[in-house]
């Protein structure tokens, strides 16, 4: 008997990883982390993009067979982190390639219930992503072959990526960026970042893709213009209070002795016992809520110029030159320090409450009126028109042979072939039938 040809590893670890139990698609993640490690280390190691796709698809049935919220989650952490595993660039962006090539081909097959979790799992791997551009101290060149992979294959309008993917991936795009490089990164590496979407919006041809770039990109830039501006500012008090408590450290203790010697000041009666206002509490979380993390800093007149020089070619469509015109005009405004007006959405919210009361109170206002009649029956509008129109005359004539037919009000009308019943008129009766009689 001829023994069979041993499977390669990646096939062995894909049926392992799409296995039913748990347990064997637990062991199975664990040696396929040791063995890219093992793997990469050596010179001449290494995997091809046919490799990696098949170790994804057992990965992607791995995630597929999860059903449990929180396990789900553990998992899509560790198969996100796998690509620090890799200790080569070009291996990490060969994994990187064939996870989003596995998403495209396999997203129409994916059912509603099984959504959220593949969504994180986008959202996971972007984000170990660039904390791997992180890791490399956020070389421009890793910056340019990150967005070059990422835009090849999901934005580029050759590549086959259904709608899902790409609006998920511009939704979650800069929200990731933001929670990994918004300490670190400067405004010119961020119009770096921004780059290609401003490139995509200004030739694609793909309404929901502009749409989706000019709401999740542009407008959310112009959104947390406050809030950047505002974190700028907090640096720069930071920067000039480290300076100044250098020399304040003295003068304080020297005027420790002084606050000892003085009595404690009392508060006034009833200030102790006050309770605290729950609406100043909730304004506080909502304060702490949005200060909660860096925003990313742009220069508006940067990246203002960088949008009109791609919007204002002879090749850019007359859609997308007018979109971007909108978002460029706000940009400058952001520039020359005007920012967009937060109380026009509620003053139109309250015209529109108001507008709604007023035909309320018009609805209750109506009463059916009845209109005075003349000694002739006729309304009075009808006897004071002399001179009807033509088609009021074929309208009173119809009227009046409908009148005419039916007859006068209280009587009904007789039906073909029924007598009528007069006063005093007996009607025959009816002829019974006479048994026969049987002869004797």
């Amino acid at each position: 008997m001829v023994p069979g040809v041993p499977l390669p590893p990646e096939i062995q670890l894909a049926q392992r990883l799409a296995g039913n139990e748990q347990v064997t698609r637990d062991r199975a993640v664990r040696k396929l982390r040791k063995y890219i490690m093992a793997r990469t280390q050596r010179t001449a190691g290494g995997f091809t993009p046919d490799e990696l796709l098949k170790i994804w698809k057992g990965l992607f049935y791995c995630m597929w067979m999860q059903d449990k919220p929180l396990q789900q989650e553990e998992l899509g952490r560790t198969i996100s982190q796998l690509i620090h595993a890799f200790q080569t660039t070009e291996a990490q962006h060969l994994f990187l390639r064939a996870f989003w090539q596995t998403m495209i081909r396999e997203w129409v097959g994916i059912d509603r219930l099984r959504l959220d979790k593949f969504y994180m799992l986008m959202r996971m791997v972007l984000s170990e992503s660039l904390k791997a551009v992180k890791t490399q101290g956020w070389e421009e060149r890793q910056i340019e072959q990150l967005l070059e992979l990422l835009t090849t294959e999901v934005l580029n309008p050759d590549s086959q990526a259904p709608n899902g993917v790409k609006s998920h991936f511009l939704e979650i795009f800069l929200e990731e960026l933001t929670k990994v490089g918004a300490a670190e990164l400067t405004a010119d590496q961020n119009l770096q970042f921004i780059d290609p979407f401003c490139q995509i919006a200004a030739h694609t041809k793909d309404s929901l893709v502009l749409n989706k770039i000019t709401r999740s990109i542009f407008e959310t830039i112009v959104e947390q213009a406050p809030l950047a501006i505002e974190d700028l500012l907090n640096e720069l008090d930071t920067q000039s209070g480290e300076d100044e408590a250098s020399d304040g450290e003295e003068e304080s203790s020297e005027g420790e002795q002084d606050l000892q010697d003085t009595p404690p000041r009392r508060l006034p009666a009833g200030e102790e016992s006050r309770p605290a206002d729950p609406e100043t509490d909730k304004d506080q979380v909502w304060d702490d809520e949005e200060n909660a993390g860096p925003v990313l800093q742009f220069d508006y007149e940067a990246v203002a110029n960088r949008l009109f020089k791609l919007a204002s070619r002879q090749s850019t469509p007359s859609q997308n030159r007018k979109r971007l015109y909108k978002v460029i005009q706000k940009l400058r405004d952001l520039a020359g320090g005007t920012f967009p007006d937060d109380e026009v959405p509620e003053k139109a919210y309250k015209k529109l409450l108001e507008g709604r009361r007023e035909r309320k109170k018009k609805k209750k206002k109506r009463l059916p009126t009845l209109q005075p009649q003349s000694k002739t029956g006729e309304s009075e509008t009808e006897a004071s028109s002399t001179d009807p129109s033509p088609q009021i005359k074929r309208k009173r004539s119809r009227r009046d042979e409908k009148a005419g037919q039916r007859g006068p009000p209280g009587k009904r009308r007789r039906r073909p072939g029924v007598r009528a019943k007069g006063a005093g008129v007996q009607q025959a009766a009816r002829k019974r039938k006479r048994p026969l009689q049987r002869e004797k």
